[in-house]
């Protein structure tokens, strides 16, 4: 006589629901390390390498040295480029809040939130190249293959919400970021930890192919269907028990059926206010669609979305009018100024909507880029170089001291100096307001608990902690 499992019993049992419920009690019933100050994550990031020195470093030094050689002795060498004269800001800077926080013009609307804001300017990257650099901002590690943060938030925390996915990534319109999905992938851990990406701009099919073509099949039919297909996939289970991969995309299917309601209630947008819209600018032709994508974020933020990443830029390819991401080699001012408009709308608007609604309190907002640009000129030319050694991220809400500054680069900004910070500190950092240990969040693979923060980090900015 064969035996069966509770764990079967409830994968089989009602034509599947069992499954359902299995699998949400699995996710509910993670515990945090310690008191949590932050339920969920927004994180932003901008692909291409903002340039720390004409946005958020105040560099005076630079403007004294203008025009000067930044390497008389023509020893140095920059990722694409010999150094040329020394390039102050493109923008003034300004002090602004009641912490006196030195932002760029710029961000005229970002720069009103800076006392909710904790800026790191010390982070520093492994690499000045765009994929590893973005994965390892993303991952922790240079390499492809490695969890993202957001994998790793959700094997660690599970999910608040049952008809929506745990971790949801809003692409840029444009494409895809350097490196692509690896960026949020699952890596190591179960496969149902990989994000699932939602398409801010197609309210009729905002995750692909979650909708059969129109008049292909009726709702009975569906319904059979799907009925037939839970009872085989059950059975190819059963003898499968260590696939991930397999339970990941039966987990996919049957949050497939919860999506087809909730995710179009979540890009419908026709419940908010005049007044919303129009602060994340969603009508505007360039800045809306990643104003758009902001508003999405809240709302899938106090819908219960663990974690949710925001790309305000796309591939790293050549320039047409702009390039498609803050990678601006040629014309800074071209780029970073048709890109500072777009974060400077989106992010601001997040933030002011988010504080307005009580949402900021536990909803911890990363801003961040995979590495900075340098101080001087490359070449003769209005662009900067990739600049590997120094960069600025900044972090709000979820129990952030804002205000705050941490770290700091050299005189002219082109090393960081003072409390030098990798992604794992910052990792680190955002784990322990989530509520969860950085080095008890371990899987084993490959002969060793892996964990997000890796070996060589130094843990919690404490500094950073309200």
């Amino acid at each position: 006589m064969n035996t069966t499992t509770r764990r079967q019993f409830l994968q089989t049992a009602a034509g599947g629901i069992g499954g359902l419920a299995l699998t949400s009690m699995l996710a509910r019933g993670a515990q945090p390390h310690h008191a949590a100050r932050a339920k969920r994550v927004i994180q932003i990031f901008c692909p291409g390498g903002m340039s720390h020195v004409d946005t958020f470093d105040y560099k005076p030094e630079l403007i004294k040295r203008a025009g000067k050689p930044f390497d008389p002795d023509g020893k140095l060498q920059f990722f694409a480029s010999k150094p040329g004269n020394c390039q102050p800001s493109y923008y003034p800077f300004k002090q602004h809040g009641e912490c006196g926080r030195w932002v760029s013009d710029l961000f005229p609307k970002l720069s009103t939130h800076v006392d909710d804001m904790a800026f790191i300017y010390s982070m520093q990257s492994k690499t000045a190249l765009h994929g590893p650099g973005c994965f390892m901002m993303n991952t922790g590690q240079t390499l492809p293959g490695f969890p993202s943060m957001g994998a790793w938030v959700t094997y660690g925390l599970g999910s608040e919400c049952d008809n929506l996915p745990s971790f949801v990534v809003l692409p840029d319109p444009r494409g895809l970021p350097p490196g692509g999905p690896i960026n949020w992938g699952a890596g190591f851990l179960p496969a149902v930890h990989q994000a699932t990406t939602l398409d801010a701009t197609n309210t009729e099919q905002p995750i692909a192919d979650l909708f059969p073509p129109k008049d292909f099949t009726t709702r009975q039919q569906d319904q059979q269907t799907l009925g037939f297909l839970q009872k085989l996939n059950a059975k190819h289970r059963a003898t499968r028990a260590e696939n991930t991969e397999l339970d990941a995309r039966i987990a996919a299917y049957e949050m497939a059926a919860r999506l087809q309601l909730s995710a179009p209630e979540v890009t419908n947008l026709s419940g908010e206010t005049e007044l919303t819209k129009k602060l994340y600018a969603i009508d505007d032709p360039e800045i809306g669609p990643f104003g758009r994508q902001c508003l999405m974020a809240r709302r899938l933020a106090e819908r219960g979305v663990r974690f949710i990443q925001i790309y305000c830029g796309a591939e790293n390819t050549t320039a047409k009018k702009i390039r498609p991401n803050w990678d601006s080699h040629e014309d800074l001012v071209r780029d970073h100024g048709y890109w500072g408009a777009v974060l400077d709308t989106g992010a601001s608007a997040l933030l002011a909507d988010l504080k307005s609604r009580g949402l900021l309190e536990d909803t911890l907002v990363i801003c961040t880029t995979e590495f900075g640009r340098q101080p001087a000129a490359q070449g003769s030319g209005k662009g900067r170089d990739h600049n590997a050694g120094a960069f600025t991220a900044w972090m709000a809400g979820g129990g952030i001291k804002g205000g705050t500054g941490y770290g700091s680069t050299d005189e002219l900004g082109f090393k960081a100096l003072e409390n030098i910070t990798h992604s794992y500190e910052l990792h680190a950092t955002a784990l322990h307001l989530l509520g969860i240990d950085h080095e008890k969040l371990t899987f084993y693979h490959n002969g060793l608990q892996q964990r997000l923060t890796g070996l060589e980090g130094h843990g919690v900015i404490k500094e950073l902690l309200a």
